[in-house]
């Protein structure tokens, strides 16, 4: 009998299985969608067709995996509850223990890139607690299973599966035993193929990047990708709101990106932070959940580089916050 609580994942369950057609008990070797995937990677690409078909033979279709990207925790969880997962003392001193053991990269990458180290060793402890949880799945089954067993994002999955692929090929690694996130993330910083490809570097120039292995290009690529993406050398990431009472929600920003609004703006109407932010900043107000009531952020242009690596405004706050905490407990052992 279904019930309230386990419709949702019957429901998913349905609709991988009308995707993968009949024939597909588990894997994808007779699925027609894949056939034609295989057509294409042959014509557009030079693959060869025995071998993917060989690939695509072993790859499994993951149940778990279309139940866990139905509920993802931005999704799920307000501010409060998210935030206990990552401000937590023990991934604030595993912080501080990779910067000190990585400090000569950290401290490379930093100039080069002109990116916060504290932000890089941030970002790395929320995605894999830096490399002690990388992802068990492996990225050619999560794949293939979101590309040919969930309609809703299907496209774009196919996508990251081609290149996926070509960037097995160019990086010389083995696709069938690569393994990543349940949604084909990979290495210490969780990067998806796309992502991989377009922003992973080479910063020990031993001819390959590698983010599972290589402490320098793991360092390297989130320095690039954050720089890539625009960050401020210097600029504030964030500002708390000094009194909640000052802001109507008529003036919560609908976008995270700031550009309409500065500083200077929102002080004139009476919504001050601390820090102080300069006047000319470009800012957003931001509203986040807590216990008793909301709290409220004026973000900057560099928080909203950090949704650029994922796209929720709760993952960039717990970033910044993390990375203030590192840093903190950083500098107190260094004196």
């Amino acid at each position: 009998m279904l019930t309230q609580k386990n419709l949702g994942a019957w429901l998913i369950s349905l609709l991988g299985a009308l995707a993968a057609g009949p024939g597909c008990a588990g894997d994808f070797q007779d699925d027609p969608q894949v056939q034609v995937f295989i057509d294409n990677m042959v014509k557009q690409h030079q693959f060869d067709r025995k071998q993917l078909e060989t690939l695509f033979a072993g790859a499994k279709k993951r149940e778990d995996i279309l139940e866990a990207i139905s509920r993802p925790a931005e999704k799920t969880k307000p501010w409060y509850e998210y935030r206990k997962i990552f401000l937590t003392p023990k991934r604030i001193d595993g912080g501080v223990a990779f910067w000190q053991e990585n400090v000569g990269i950290l401290d490379r990458a930093s100039k080069k890139f002109g990116v916060d180290p504290a932000v890089i060793v941030a970002i790395i402890g929320v995605e894999t607690r830096y490399g002690a949880n990388t992802g068990s799945y492996r990225v050619i089954d999560s794949l293939s299973t979101l590309a040919f067993a969930y309609p809703p994002r299907s496209k774009f999955f196919r996508s990251e599966l081609e290149q996926f692929l070509i960037l097995a090929r160019e990086e010389d690694v083995d696709p069938g035993s690569a393994k990543g996130s349940y949604a084909g993330a990979m290495g210490y910083g969780q990067f998806i193929p796309s992502s991989y490809r377009s922003y992973a570097i080479d910063f020990n120039d031993d001819g390959k990047r590698d983010l599972w292995d290589s402490l320098d290009d793991i360092i390297g690529s989130v320095a690039n990708y954050f720089h890539r993406h625009g960050w401020h050398a210097g600029e504030p990431v964030t500002a708390r709101v000094d009194d909640t009472a000052s802001v109507r929600e008529t003036q919560v920003s609908k976008k995270l990106k700031p550009g309409e609004k500065t500083a200077g703006d929102f002080a004139r109407e009476g919504i001050t932070s601390t820090p102080p932010l300069p006047d000319e900043q470009p800012v957003a107000l931001l509203r986040l959940e807590q216990e008793n009531g909301p709290e409220y952020w004026l973000t900057g242009n560099n928080f909203y580089v950090i949704t650029r690596y994922n796209r929720s405004p709760l993952y960039s706050m717990a970033v910044y916050q993390l990375s203030e905490a590192i840093r903190d407990e950083y500098r107190q052992q260094q004196h």
